[in-house]
């Protein structure tokens, strides 16, 4: 009798044993199925954050050439660091920009801005022309940096 328990009970271990094994190996799985979905979402993000910055470059060229208006310039560029969350952290190195864009944000776009009676649309369009006569400049010594715009690490 005690054989047979000595017997059943090294069954029963090796059994847990087994058991266990494979749970460890099928998380073991599961952490680099994880893992590997992680890099993969890291690798797409950051394809999509050099787009935007290759974005913001070439819109700031284009303000540099005459190829886009300022304020069209300004209003893309601002939003495309808004879209990175990285406003805050650049409008520092890019105060003219910033401080147009602020001067602009709430005028109205497209079919909003056609929606709007004419000597509303001017007095947007003088706001505007204002901010630019005092800014444009300093905006395009702006752009001049961000056409060349690389994040510098945080560390």
């Amino acid at each position: 009798m005690p054989t047979l328990l000595i017997v059943l009970g090294t069954l029963i271990v090796l059994v847990l044993a087994a058991y266990a094994a494979s749970l460890l190996w099928k998380l073991k799985k599961q952490t680099q199925a994880r893992e590997a979905a992680i890099a993969e979402r890291k690798a797409a993000a950051d394809k999509r954050r050099e787009e935007i910055f290759t974005d913001i470059r070439y819109i700031a060229l284009a303000m540099l050439e005459d190829r886009c208006e300022i304020s069209e310039g300004v209003v893309r560029i601002a939003k495309l660091f808004e879209v990175l969350s990285l406003s805050e952290r650049v409008s520092g190195d890019y105060p003219a920009l910033f401080r147009h864009f602020e001067r602009i944000r709430h005028h109205p776009i497209m079919e909003q801005r056609k929606a709007l009676p004419k000597p509303e649309r001017m007095k947007l369009d003088f706001e505007r022309m204002k901010s630019e006569a005092e800014l444009t400049e300093d905006i395009l010594e702006d752009a001049k940096r961000l056409k060349d715009f690389k994040l510098a690490n945080s560390h």
